[in-house]
């Protein structure tokens, strides 16, 4: 088994400049924190988020993807950068607006395609199941639309999961994977939360929860370990497609189907008997409250092959709370 790589943050903390003078190095510079993973009281949010970013100003496309089982969808796909093709996947109640960060120093080396999932974002939201399979299968469904099968490829948290199943399925579709931070090892909390999914009206208590305050809603599920990175303007892009119905019921339907334990179950088994067919960078953070680091301790066990990376002061979102650090390490297994 390859060595195991530690990552900490730098000492020094460093002030910003004006944004109008600023370069992405100078905004990715780090500040003091608070405690970490402590919530910030949502009146103390901030309108903009203290680190600016380019994400909005990401040239944009609608591509159709024909899927096996979602049929035909539209898919929001933004792009940035020159060089090589580097596709970003996120997860779970995000979007590509969760890799802002990435676009400039990534895209000084790779031209970055960044999707919003089916289900997920500004992209079509199909009335239907989503089964992991089906998911992952339209991830190499958007890369041939693209015409970037073999690219290299970043999946973080539930998009790290699902690239994952699809190079499983696929391998020809990817070149390499780096998975930051995803589950895939069904934990003793999926467990109980499939069992309260069957036995509870979950359909309707998860939409009183989530229409009583979609943004409030935002605000206490994405977690980051500096939480004063959080912006009213994030909480508005990832709250959006809760406030349709047809967002609503996709995300109640990625969290019922996508990460199913039984799922994740036969994941593992098939990790026990196959060897995983592509070079494979597994980044988890030391700590996190929604993805424990038993997961990418237990996965790096199933693919001892795979090279294992543990970064201190981060959380599975580790391309937004340790964006420089995170950046300089995918820069270098990606130019490899």
């Amino acid at each position: 088994m390859p060595s195991a790589t530690t990552l900490s943050s730098p000492k020094s903390r460093g002030a910003f400049h004006s944004r109008h003078h600023e370069t992405w190095r100078d905004r990715m510079r780090p500040h003091s924190v608070r405690e970490p993973f402590r919530r910030l009281p949502m009146r103390d949010v901030p309108e903009l988020p203290h680190r600016a970013h380019p994400y909005f100003s990401a040239p944009t496309r609608d591509t159709t993807i024909k899927s096996r089982h979602f049929g035909m969808t539209r898919v929001k796909v933004r792009t940035w950068g020159h060089g090589p093709p580097l596709l970003l996947v996120h997860g779970f109640m995000t979007s590509s607006y969760s890799f802002r960060y990435m676009l400039e120093p990534l895209g000084e080396h790779f031209t970055l395609y960044i999707p919003d999932l089916p289900g997920a974002g500004e992209s079509d939201k199909p009335k239907t199941t989503y089964p992991p399979d089906a998911l992952a299968d339209s991830i190499g469904d958007i890369m041939r639309e693209l015409d970037i099968v073999g690219a290299r490829v970043l999946g973080n948290s539930l998009g790290g999961y699902l690239c994952m199943r699809l190079a499983m399925r696929e391998p020809k579709t990817m070149s390499k994977l780096l998975n930051l931070h995803s589950p895939g090892v069904p934990t003793r909390r999926m467990r109980l939360l499939r069992m309260l999914l069957r036995t509870l009206p979950y359909a309707t208590i998860i939409r009183a929860l989530v229409r009583r305050d979609p943004n409030d809603w935002v605000h206490r599920n994405v977690h980051y370990y500096d939480e004063t990175l959080k912006s009213r303007e994030e909480h508005r892009v990832y709250a959006a497609p809760l406030r349709t119905e047809d967002g609503l019921a996709s995300f109640i339907a990625i969290l019922r189907d996508t990460l199913d334990v039984v799922a994740m179950d036969a994941f593992i088994e098939e990790l026990r008997k196959n060897e995983f067919p592509i070079p494979l960078m597994l980044v988890y953070a030391e700590r996190d409250p929604m993805v424990p680091p038993l997961v990418g301790d237990e996965l790096r066990k199933l693919i001892p092959r795979a090279e294992f990376v543990q970064m201190r002061e981060a959380s599975h979102f580790a391309h937004v709370d340790a964006a420089d650090r995170f950046a300089k390490l995918a820069i270098d297994y990606f130019q490899r």
